[in-house]
């Protein structure tokens, strides 16, 4: 009886914030009750540490960001419940070192490092700002192993994942939640105007494939009318994604040295169809990144002249108005999305990348930083309240409630989820080198978006491969060479 209480108190907590009509917020101290939501884990073995005796308790972190991800709440957000335990549970404070914005953050860090007063911890992930490898290589982060363990019960199930970031046998990534990294967007009076299939309904029969998706952009584009298919910027890369495979790949079984796998017959099968896509006028953009209209993400969906758009889900946890006015109409259950196609010619696999989206997915610690134990006990405190299954559904009811997302929706979360962390692979292109990124960025890119003739797979890899080979290898060289 006291354990329904809880979870229906926790309810009526979110309930009144997000519900009532005030405008201003109040943070959220607790949507549960510490004791409630340790008794659930422990019985699968994963604890906190103890409140006496936990490093980094009563302390205070720093945490450097060109936004604040616990502190600066609205009306809509999805609260972290795991920084109010941090808060309560261990009397820690929380300290917020503006960055001048996100282009500025680089420099505004390591001007911070140089002058002896770093911050503790920041977003880690796959961008350009804290991600891996550059980032540990010149010493800008440092190594998690000394407070985070990954052998222990918290940790363990991301060991797989965080295993992505080994620079000479240390961890440099502290992985809370991984989420995938691109869904296929898509409106359903669209689909139904045009007659298809519901991708969604494809993916229940285990016919989502590449064909399927390629015969419906190509029926639906039509250049004189202002129809492609395809736009926005993950489309270049959802074939490739959706193998499984990546065009730069690490091997953990060399010292996880990074390796060329522009050879991949999977790769090569999905570059083909994005040519030919490409040559069949179904992408937006011609020579460029320029894209519909004001360049807002999924424009032309509404109006049906954009079938398909590869992102994030994470989009649409945005206040309903604004998705509604590019995406289409939420009351009227429109926005659905579904995983990356499959290669019907593979091994009957759906793969999807996964990624950090957000201050609960993963953090670095900052090199010299003060208090690294109140930034890991931080991370503990964020990585047990994401597992916490309390804390699950609260969530998924604000995303029903506050987002207007529908029960195909959550359950198609959850699938994606799943696609992803069965085969565990990342976009390794976040923080590469700059010779080694470029050309990456032209492998990537010069076929969806080279201009009225894009370059062939085979063209590419033949003018490229040579580079990047060398490349990787002066990248291996560097991380040998170990840390600045």
């Amino acid at each position: 009886m006291k354990r329904i209480l809880a979870i229906c108190l926790a309810l009526l907590m979110v309930a009144a914030i997000t519900g009532c009509g005030s405008r201003k917020r109040q943070p959220i101290q607790l949507t549960l009750s510490t004791e409630d939501s340790e008794a659930i884990l422990r019985a699968a073995g994963v604890t906190l540490p103890d409140a006496e005796t936990a490093p980094g308790a009563g302390t205070t972190v720093q945490w450097f960001g060109w936004s604040d991800p616990y502190q600066a709440y609205t009306e809509t957000t999805i609260v972290n419940t795991g920084f109010w335990t941090f808060q309560e549970k261990y009397g820690c404070g929380f300290e917020y070192v503006e960055a001048t914005d996100y282009f500025s953050a680089n420099d505004d860090l390591a001007n911070l490092i140089m002058a002896g007063t770093p911050p503790d911890c920041m977003t880690g992930g796959t961008n350009s700002t804290a991600s891996f490898p550059m980032k540990a290589i010149k010493g800008i982060t440092q190594a998690v192993d000394p407070w985070i363990d990954y052998d222990d019960p918290l940790w363990a199930p991301m060991k797989e994942t965080a295993d992505n970031f080994v620079l000479n046998g240390q961890h440099y990534q502290i992985c809370m939640q991984t989420k995938p990294s691109n869904v296929v967007v898509y409106n359903r009076r669209v689909i139904s105007e045009w007659g298809f299939d519901d991708p969604a309904d494809l993916y229940a029969n285990d016919e989502w494939t590449w064909e399927k998706f390629y015969d419906m952009c190509v029926e639906f584009s039509d250049e004189e009318d202002d129809r492609f298919a395809l736009d926005g910027y993950a489309y270049a890369g959802m074939f490739t994604e959706s193998t499984g495979q990546m065009f730069l790949m690490r091997d953990p079984n060399d010292n996880y040295k990074y390796y060329s796998n522009l050879d991949s017959p999977e790769i090569e099968r999905g570059m083909s169809y994005l040519y030919d896509l490409s040559k069949n006028r179904c992408t937006y953009q011609r020579g460029g990144w320029a894209l519909r209209g004001s360049g807002a993400f999924g424009e032309g969906m509404k109006e049906g002249k954009c079938l398909f758009y590869v992102i994030g889900e994470s989009f649409f946890e945005h206040p309903v108005e604004e998705v509604e006015a590019i995406w289409g109409d939420m009351h009227a259950h429109e926005i659905m999305f579904a995983p990356l196609p499959r290669d019907e010619n593979g091994d009957g696999n759906y793969y999807c990348s996964s990624s950090f989206e957000d201050v609960k997915g993963s953090m670095v610690i900052i090199k010299d930083a003060r208090n690294p134990e109140a930034a890991a006990l931080l991370a503990a405190c964020v990585r047990f309240k994401v597992i916490d299954p309390t804390v699950i559904q609260i969530n998924k009811r604000m995303l029903k409630d506050t987002y207007l997302w529908t029960d195909e929706m959550l359950e198609m979360s959850d699938e994606c989820k799943r696609i992803a962390d069965a085969h565990v692979v990342f976009d390794a292109s976040g923080n590469l080198p700059d010779n080694l990124q470029q050309v990456h960025a032209r492998l990537g890119d010069s076929i969806a978006h080279g201009g009225s003739e894009p370059s062939s797979w085979a063209q590419l890899k033949e003018n490229n491969k040579e580079s990047f080979e060398y490349y990787i290898e002066e990248l291996n060289k560097m991380m040998e060479d170990g840390v600045a």
